[in-house]
């Protein structure tokens, strides 16, 4: 991928005028794969990189690019947020992983999707838009006020899965069902398997779902602040997924090596190998830290297990 040939790191400067200076390590597909890359996200709000992101239109994601390589070369002109590898951030990082995905298959992300992993897994639901003759199968999306009080139903960003989008986004892009994702996640449980269709194997899933973060530490330690409402103590990151490696500094009721992530719209999952489980809870909320759903999740079905 050319584009990120000369990456640059931000150090200072408003953002109209940022000060920047050679990354001194080149972006890696391990740094994608863990957030490591330092690349963003328009909407944190915490950072100058941040602000830029949005200038260049991206916030909740971006309709003035045609397609997702057009994304990635406006990102590989935007300065890092820090060095690659020195710290964790929450980021475009999966997409950049899309693109990636699409230069090495020669296919459009779609299509590799469609022939690696949801052709295989039956998941006939999940797709990057939603078609007319399944509309009104589709949930509404809302959002909670400035109160917390009541919710609104978010018509703007619930519409735009209806028609074919501008760009695949592989970070969140994706409509799907509860079958569907539920079927991704015993595979994951099954070390990779499920129905007689493989998609990894066991010994590269447990690779995966280590925490891959330097020295072992939390992202509490290694992250940059996040507004969620769950906790980072405790919790590394593998390559694509949160693990937990403390559940005492994690302070919620879990198992060491489970491995998870949530969405914007409080959606979660979380696959515990020691426990031969794997959970799924689908709603239609934002943002994702209105509620505490996914720690109250967890205490719920922990402490319904008695074998």
């Amino acid at each position: 991928m050319p584009e990120f040939s000369q990456p640059r790191v931000y150090v200072g400067g408003p953002a109209a005028r940022p000060v920047t200076v050679p990354a001194i390590e080149p972006i890696r597909v391990w740094h994608l794969l863990t957030h490591t890359a330092g690349l963003t996200y328009g909407f944190h709000r915490v950072h100058v990189t941040d602000e830029m992101y949005r200038l260049r239109g991206f916030e909740l994601g971006a309709s003035d690019f045609t397609d997702l390589a057009a994304c990635v070369r406006a990102w590989a002109e935007l300065p890092l947020t820090f060095q690659p590898g020195a710290e964790w951030n929450y980021s475009v990082a999966t997409d950049v992983l899309g693109r990636f995905v699409e230069v090495v298959s020669g296919q459009t992300l779609e299509a590799f999707f469609n022939e690696r992993i949801l052709g295989p897994l039956g998941m006939r639901d999940t797709m990057f838009w939603c078609p007319e003759d399944r509309q009104h199968r589709l949930a509404a999306l809302y959002s909670a006020d400035a109160s917390r009080t009541r919710t609104i139903r978010s018509e703007v960003l619930g519409k735009g899965i209806l028609k074919p989008p501008p760009w695949l986004s592989g970070g969140g892009g994706l409509v799907s069902t509860t079958r569907d994702y539920t079927r991704f996640c015993w595979m994951l449980q099954n070390g990779g398997e499920l129905d007689g269709a493989r998609l990894l194997s066991p010994r590269t899933l447990r690779y995966m779902t280590q925490n891959h973060l330097p020295g072992g530490v939390d992202l509490t330690a290694f992250g940059r602040p996040l507004f969620a409402e769950t906790r980072f103590d405790g919790v590394g990151f593998g390559l694509g997924f949160a693990v937990v490696v403390d559940p005492v500094a994690y302070r919620t009721l879990s198992t060491v090596g489970e491995y998870h992530w949530g969405g914007m719209a409080s959606t979660a999952f979380w696959v515990d190998p020691a426990e031969e489980l794997a959970v799924v809870f689908m709603t239609q909320l934002l943002p994702s830290s209105t509620y505490p759903l996914r720690s109250q999740l967890r205490q719920l079905v922990y402490q319904s297990l008695v074998d």
